[in-house]
């Protein structure tokens, strides 16, 4: 698990846990990510997961009051991987054939943080529709940083004065941020439909680049 602040570590009657405690608790988070791969969230028990985590459903309680607290703290360090996608974006050259592999290197990385993190996405977006503010709050830091960085290299890559028809960044970006998403999520169903991955890449890669900088990618 990622790194996070003692406040993050405190168990259900407001203690640091000690050492064993820690291990306890990552266990306990562990088992329950690894559940969500196979076990709809609404169908996961605290006592599944306790017994999987070889302990007792009341050492769970210590440390987190329900199944959906422990999903939360699961989401909020699979949102702490966002930055790094972000820096893709901020660092790489937007330019010819090296901003053509900046959108691929991008491209790449949305398929594989969505397929890392597919059950704990899966969540997100389903308590997010259903209204938890709790998940909405990490769905929107999932999208808003890697929206702003690209919007960011729209700014740099177009000056306005070039622009035909000048195209909010934000909203391009945010169209963007859109479609690597929805892309990533359907991998698996793109394929069943006979599209293959290295082509979806691709695909990805020429909208990023041509929306980025406004001009056709590089042969």
């Amino acid at each position: 698990m990622g790194d996070v602040s003692e406040g993050d570590l405190r168990a259900a009657d407001g203690r640091v846990p000690g050492r064993r405690g820690r291990a306890t608790r990552t266990r306990l988070l562990e088992c329950t990510a690894e559940m969500l791969a196979t076990t709809s969230y609404r169908e996961l028990k605290v006592i599944d997961i306790a017994r999987e985590a070889s302990t007792s459903p009341a050492t769970f309680y210590q440390y987190f009051p329900d199944v959906e607290s422990a999903i939360l703290v699961l989401a909020e360090e699979m949102a702490n991987e966002i930055p790094a996608l972000a820096e893709i974006v901020r660092q790489g050259p937007w330019k010819g054939k090296a901003g053509y592999e900046t959108a691929l290197t991008l491209s790449d990385r949305f398929l594989e943080f969505w397929d890392t993190n597919r059950p704990l996405l899966r969540v997100t977006e389903l308590a997010t529709g259903e209204g938890d503010r709790r998940f909405t709050k990490i769905r929107s830091r999932l999208l808003n940083e890697i929206t702003v960085a690209l919007a960011d290299a729209i700014k740099l890559a177009q000056p306005r004065a070039a622009r035909r028809e000048p195209l909010d960044p934000m909203a391009s970006a945010g169209v963007l941020v859109a479609m690597l998403s929805q892309v990533a999520a359907h991998r698996y169903g793109f394929e069943f439909w006979g599209i293959r991955t290295s082509d979806s890449r691709r695909a990805m890669a020429e909208l990023v680049f041509w929306t980025v900088t406004g001009q056709k990618p590089p042969s």
